[in-house]
């Protein structure tokens, strides 16, 4: 199939990107560059630069295309408390713009980074799809409304889509075929990263004091490239069933923030100091996923997500960069 990327030069997108291209598939590049790397673009694809808030630019890279994969998005939760602004813009606007492109060029299919952050504080765990929906960040909320427009899109005008809710994303491609860092990452394995590097001082580690085997917060990290084999799983799916779904990703299992800083310690072979704050407003103390719906669907489970594969992929590429 011809498949436009929409965000492909980004940490995740670039990985979605070489899944596609190893599964034979044609693909197209649309991205702005501001949080993608040029490095992060391989020689298979073609690549368009452009924005997602110019419409007559993505409907013109949409022709001829048999789906699209929309990854692009502001995506730090804090940010988006302080910006709904940008957010609204870039997440909602620009959604709008991809699905009513997708609609006028005929592209029946389409696949969707979601996020965990549609589902705020856990009731329960592990989260699964039946889960409330309780966003407590701006960000969690466009990302959620984003499926009620495709659910909207699916009913009126027959678009075809798969929302996949990420946990949270780790890792690089085991080959060593991606090799561009995160431009100011938010989440803790490349902050653990560079403070191995140099990069910052230390580590910040808010509260030791939660419920948990060590103290410190416990979260569902799931490998970038196991999220890659999802979204073609996910377009397959589509294609094969002209059905729409919601499924988690996650590895179905949790790291504490401990866990993570003691094995790149070990990885990387340098002391990695950390600094104990208070706890961040909101921060739950466990979040794991159920991703049995998207083994049943999909096929799919996470299988390179184990501690040491994520910690030693990320080190692997900030060691090149060093």
């Amino acid at each position: 199939m011809k498949i436009l990327i929409i965000g492909g030069a980004g940490y995740i997108g670039s990985h979605v990107a070489l899944e596609f291209l190893d599964g034979g598939h044609e693909v197209t590049v649309y991205d702005n560059l501001s949080t993608g790397a040029r490095e992060n673009l391989f020689r298979a694809e073609r690549f368009i630069k452009g924005d997602i808030l110019d419409y007559p630019s993505i409907l013109k890279a949409m022709k001829g295309q048999d789906a699209v994969v929309h990854l692009a998005a502001a995506k730090a939760a804090g940010e988006s408390m302080l910006l709904p602004q940008k957010y609204s813009l870039q997440n909602l606007s620009g959604t709008v713009n991809i699905v009513n492109a997708a609609v006028e060029a005929g592209v029946g299919k389409l696949v969707f980074s979601s996020s965990a952050a549609v589902f705020g504080e856990p009731k329960y765990l592990p989260i699964d799809e039946k889960h409330p929906t309780e966003p407590e960040n701006y960000y969690g909320f466009t990302k959620l409304e984003i499926e009620r427009i495709l659910a909207w899109y699916d009913k009126l005008k027959g678009l075809r889509y798969a929302a996949l809710r990420y946990f949270n994303a780790a890792g690089y491609d085991a080959r060593g075929r991606v090799t561009g860092l995160e431009k100011k990452p938010a989440n803790l394995i490349p902050v653990i990263m560079e403070a191995a590097a140099g990069m910052r001082s230390a580590v910040q580690i808010f509260g030791n004091d939660y419920p948990t085997k060590d103290g410190t917060g416990v979260r569902d990290y799931v490998h970038v490239s196991d999220l890659a084999r999802a979204h073609v799983a996910a377009l397959d799916y589509i294609a094969r069933n002209d059905k729409s779904l919601v499924v988690n990703l996650g590895s179905e299992d949790g790291l504490s923030v401990l866990e993570l800083v003691e094995e790149a310690r070990r990885v990387t072979g340098r002391s990695i100091a950390t600094e104990l704050v208070g706890r961040r407003p909101g921060d739950p103390a466990r979040l794991v996923a159920s991703s049995a719906l998207a083994k049943e669907l999909l096929g799919w489970e996470a299988r390179d997500s184990g501690l040491g594969t994520l910690i030693r992929s990320t080190w692997e590429v900030y060691e090149k960069h060093l």
